[in-house]
């Protein structure tokens, strides 16, 4: 069927990268739960797949940070 092979297909959306540019993580009662402290510094940078892009948005607002800015991060050749 034509939907299945679509679906199924890798496309070079897939496979693309970028880097969140994070500002205000904080310790809160979701994050003391890991095993190691969040850092309070001025930015991090943390690189996520295309398919994940909404997914990280969400986690990084409940974390009380606010992203920076979004950069493509250089695909390998």
């Amino acid at each position: 069927m034509l939907g299945r092979s679509i679906l199924a297909s890798s496309t070079t959306a897939d496979n693309r990268m970028f880097i969140y540019e994070v500002a205000g993580l904080r310790q809160n009662d979701q994050t003391d739960q890991n095993t190691c402290a969040i850092r309070s510094s001025s930015t991090e940078r943390i690189q996520v797949p295309f398919s994940r892009m909404n997914e990280v948005m969400q986690r990084i607002s409940r974390l009380g940070g606010t992203i920076v800015a979004i950069h493509s991060a250089a695909t390998p050749d």
